[in-house]
């Protein structure tokens, strides 16, 4: 923990003025320092924003990264995904994933029209594609509006965009609805994050 007095120092606080931002004593800072004790994860995420480094930097860890993908906050129609702007923060994923030409990219979860299973301000992490097979969490295009977010059913010459809360109707498309509005998957869930 050797950086932490040099962050700090670089950052021209004194250790009572690191304490007092971080609602601890001065001698925990002095023991962090020293490397008697070692901050909380909780502290050394806020050690870290208050010198304005990452928790690598910080902590010395040169851990092997994953890749980063974007959380959007929207999928605004018209737009290709990987221009959009509205990108609201960012999620790692394991750098094995990203195989061939697969592609990722991630939604926060808005109303509840996907719980118990999906709750408001949860981020979900999606694989990009045009198709999936039946049962799966979808982004979803229609009609040229923002993306929903549905369970997709297949039956026969219809797709039904399923929500899980049973206060929502499902919407059904037949076939030639699916190509004429049209409705367009974006990408299926592979991983979901809830932030406690």
């Amino acid at each position: 923990m050797n950086r932490l007095k040099q962050c700090r120092e670089q950052s021209g606080l004194s250790q009572k003025e690191v304490a007092v931002s971080l609602g601890v004593k001065p001698p925990s800072v002095s023991n962090w320092e020293s490397g008697r004790t070692n901050p909380s994860s909780k502290n050394l995420q806020m050690l870290a924003k208050l010198y304005h480094v990452n928790m690598e930097y910080l902590t010395g860890e040169t851990k092997d990264k994953g890749i980063e993908v974007p959380v959007l906050g929207r999928i605004p129609a018209g737009i290709p995904i990987e221009a959009i702007e509205d990108i609201i923060d960012w999620e790692e994923i394991p750098k094995e994933w990203v195989t061939g030409d697969k592609q990722y990219f991630a939604l926060k979860v808005r109303g509840d029209s996907m719980s118990p299973e999906y709750l408001d301000g949860d981020i979900i992490i999606l694989q990009r594609a045009s198709d999936c097979d039946s049962g799966k969490d979808c982004a979803v295009m229609v009609d040229g509006n923002d993306a929903t977010f549905k369970r997709i059913r297949k039956q026969g010459t219809s797709i039904v965009l399923q929500p899980l809360n049973p206060n929502y109707n499902p919407w059904v498309y037949s076939n030639e609805e699916v190509k004429s509005l049209p409705v367009t998957i974006l990408g299926y869930v592979v991983e979901q994050r809830r932030k406690r």
